[in-house]
């Protein structure tokens, strides 16, 4: 199996895209030919495991009643 990123293209109200004719000549491909395309789900970016998570020594309730007091 052969795997390569190639980019999605707008063609008309259609989207597609291009095989590199490398591709096409080394998997001897012609207009018509069947292949399989596998599209990988979205990448989901895990913000908590990037920036961590905020913990104070506080709740949010206790900080805000004396941001409130300050006033």
């Amino acid at each position: 199996m052969l795997e390569v990123e190639l980019k999605i293209r707008k063609w008309g109200n259609s989207f597609g895209v291009v095989l590199p004719n490398e591709i096409v000549k080394k998997n001897k491909l012609k207009e018509g030919s069947t292949i399989e395309i596998f599209i990988p789900e979205p990448k989901k970016v895990d913000f908590e495991k990037i920036f961590g998570t905020a913990h104070f020594k506080k709740s949010t309730q206790q900080l805000k009643d004396e941001m409130r007091e300050g006033w």
